[in-house]
């Protein structure tokens, strides 16, 4: 585990990988989300096996310092476009420009999202709206955007919804949860859909990853999040990226509607309780009793 909850610029160009370095030569990837935490791991893989890379974001100054960092490590500068994937126009825009910039987009990385721990009976209604838009209208609205530009110009596509596994419920994420699966299942019917089109579309389910994200848990959960996994380890950024790079890879040609798991086992072992286990779950009791 690492104390700034994630790789810092110098980890992620020196990390090593099983990927041979012009993998991914030339091909176009938009990374949402990439400015930080899975997102920025992504692109800085990508980048280094040879990627034109997109990172998309809200906060200008992380997208440019990412750009910054992999200029610096790889020689080559990223695109980054200050965006909400919650705004269906702005999607478009984003869209259009990758399009025009390049005549083509590869792989679409759906990783943008985010949540925030919480019992599900004190969610406020605007809570409950802010991540549902966020993590699956959002995704929506990128997926479909690529898709019907991809149709217009009768190219191949490659989507990668970067989710958490939901199968066994998410305690204290419960908008997450639902807003994941909506993800989850979309995909595999999109997978179906779209597979005349020549665009496959699979999800990367991570379990408990250590990045810049874990900074909205409570630092009693922190501690305890390892135990959600019989492996009793974290994993990090590199794990998911890896992942993609597998499925984006010749190695995932024949791979759609599917869900990679990255999570230690945790699928088949627990909850992660993410704001912290309740006593009635032999969490602490209070004051220390």
């Amino acid at each position: 585990m690492h104390d700034n909850l994630g790789f810092d610029d110098e980890q992620l160009a020196a990390m090593p990988t099983v990927y041979r370095s012009d993998l991914l030569h030339d091909q176009v990837v938009l990374v949402s989300g990439g400015g930080s935490g899975i997102g920025k791991g992504i692109a800085f893989l990508c980048a280094r096996l040879g990627a034109k890379v997109v990172i998309c974001g809200r906060t200008q100054e992380r997208l440019t310092a990412t750009c910054d960092a992999i200029e610096h490590a790889v020689g080559t500068r990223p695109l980054d476009i200050a965006m909400s994937i919650r705004e269906p126009e702005m999607v478009d825009t984003l869209m259009d420009r990758v399009f025009e910039e390049y005549g083509r987009l590869d792989h679409l990385i759906n990783n943008a999202g985010g949540q925030f721990p919480q019992d599900a009976i004190d969610f406020t209604r605007k809570g409950w709206k802010a991540v549902i838009d966020l993590n699956l209208n959002g995704t929506w609205w990128m997926m479909q955007a690529a898709a019907v530009r991809w149709r217009e110009r009768s190219q191949p596509g490659d989507i990668i919804g970067i989710v958490a596994n939901v199968e066994r419920g998410m305690p204290q994420a419960a908008h997450t949860c639902a807003a994941r699966a909506g993800v989850i299942y979309l995909s595999k019917t999109l997978a179906t859909e779209w597979a005349p089109l020549n665009i496959r579309v699979n999800t990367v389910a991570g379990g408990v990853i250590e990045s810049e994200g874990f900074r909205v848990y409570p630092p009693d959960a922190l501690e305890r999040f390892h135990e959600a996994n019989p492996m009793r380890k974290r994993g990090d950024v590199w794990d998911i990226a890896e992942a993609c790079v597998y499925l984006m890879a010749p190695s995932g040609d024949f791979i759609t509607g599917e869900m990679l798991v990255v999570d230690g086992g945790q699928a088949q072992n627990g909850a992660v309780w993410p704001a912290g286990r309740p006593e009635y779950f032999g969490g602490k009791k209070p004051n220390g009793i």
